[in-house]
């Protein structure tokens, strides 16, 4: 049985159009853009939604409709406006939502709706069924709506007042590593909040506002990177300047950060002169642009 159903879903992969196909299709892209952009793509490691999203040639609703079209899936809006049960919430924990963006939204005779942002969460969404025995339906979001229906049921967090100080974002395991960065920024007149893990982050970063994140680069959980990652994917947070905190301080290691996106690099262990550079540096550049 299961090898009759990996054999269905090869073929099923194999005859499923193209995202480039589908945006020529619909008039939002040449077919030579397309072509450039795949080839682009490829030579940055990145998915080619991705790069369509990061280069702004298409909106996220136009994006997340392409998707639902190609996976033959409903595309789904406005959800997070709806109110959803406690005891829907808690098929999927606050924790799978926030890691995977997925969103449930009703149980209705055996089968629990599910809005996805990628639609290739096939094994998460496995998962799911088989924990509470239930089929499950996705539906295609953006990742905004996702995150807003996350932020608003999960969360349910007052937005931070509003402060004349510049607020800082302190993400780090290790508490010792923790509480120096915080001294050192609360002497300079910053507003400092921390948080234990990436998970912690991601709750911080979809209830409150920041100037600045500052992550270590292995936690529990998220990892800097996804720290990174849940910051680029929110329009409202996508421009803070994220300055990444590790321990393997090699040339490659500080290539990498920069390419994937991180403002800056830090390593361990760390001095408060060099931390304070950076942290001026990223604040200024970041009020400029």
């Amino acid at each position: 049985m299961e090898l009759a159903q990996q054999g269905a879903q090869r073929k099923e992969r194999a005859t499923r159009k193209k995202l480039g196909e589908i945006f020529v299709e619909r008039g939002i892209l040449s077919a030579v853009t397309v072509e450039r952009l795949v080839s682009y793509a490829r030579k940055k490691g990145k998915r080619f939604g991705t790069v369509l999203e990061e280069l702004e040639l298409v909106t996220p609703e136009e994006l997340a409709q392409a998707l639902a079209q190609q996976h033959n899936m409903k595309f789904l809006a406005d959800f997070h406006r709806y109110r959803y049960s406690e005891e829907l919430l808690r098929m999927i924990p606050a924790k799978v939502a926030m890691a995977n963006l997925i969103f449930p939204l009703k149980l209705q005779e055996g089968k629990l709706g599910v809005a996805i942002s990628d639609p290739t969460l096939a094994e998460v969404l496995r998962t799911i069924a088989e924990e509470h025995n239930v089929g499950v339906v996705p539906y295609v979001a953006t990742h905004r709506e996702i995150m807003l229906a996350i932020k608003m049921h999960y969360l349910k967090s007052a937005p931070a007042a509003a402060s004349d100080k510049k607020s800082v974002l302190v993400v780090d395991d290790d508490q010792a590593v923790s509480q120096f960065i915080t001294s050192s920024l609360k002497r300079k007149g910053y507003h400092v909040v921390c948080a234990a893990d990436g998970m912690e982050a991601f709750k911080e970063i979809m209830s409150n506002r920041f100037d600045l994140v500052i992550t270590d680069k292995e936690m529990p959980k998220l990892n800097g990177y996804a720290v990174l990652e849940s910051l680029r994917t929110f329009p409202d947070t996508a421009n803070v300047p994220v300055i990444l905190v590790t321990s393997t301080a090699t040339v490659d290691e500080e290539a990498t950060a920069l390419r994937r996106g991180f403002f800056d690099f830090i390593p361990k262990p760390l001095r408060e002169a060099t931390l304070s550079v950076k942290v001026e540096r990223a604040l200024s550049m970041a009020q400029e642009y």
